[in-house]
């Protein structure tokens, strides 16, 4: 099928400066294009699309999603690679898991000891200048 890059859009939910961007990054193949050079796309680089919108959706950063498709490709490789790249991101969910519950605490402590008293004797800016100041230290530990 032949159709252009706004129903190409338009089919999954993908705006057309990402899917430019897609194409730009390699995850999309170039796409064919009329004698009017109006780019033509087919069903299945719509499939391809959406599967990368999904992996989007989950957090995957692009080079894991080429590597995903890359993987996609070799039917005769072991599912544990697909795995591998699938764990590499879930550890890294957690590790930011661990960070946000951090920082969800951090503020839980600023709002409930800093929410009184007037502007001039607050400090919730210190505060957060002390905590950014940890938050870089832990983080180069």
């Amino acid at each position: 099928m032949n159709i252009s890059i706004g129903e190409l859009s338009r089919r999954t939910g993908v705006k057309v400066p990402t899917i430019r961007y897609y194409e730009g990054a390699g995850l999309m193949l170039a796409p064919a294009r009329t004698g009017g050079q109006q780019r033509r796309y087919s069903e299945a680089e719509v499939a391809r699309l959406i599967f990368i919108r999904s992996c989007r959706g989950l957090g995957f950063e692009i080079d894991d999603i080429r590597e995903l498709m890359s993987l996609s490709t070799k039917t005769d490789h072991q599912c544990i690679e697909v795995g591998t790249v699938a764990r590499r991101h879930l550890d890294e969910v957690k590790r930011r898991i661990v960070q946000l519950t951090a920082l969800q605490e951090e503020l839980q402590r600023l709002v409930e000891c800093h929410g009184q008293g007037k502007v001039a004797e607050c400090r919730v800016i210190e505060t957060l200048t002390d905590y950014d100041h940890r938050l870089h230290e832990h983080n180069r530990v």
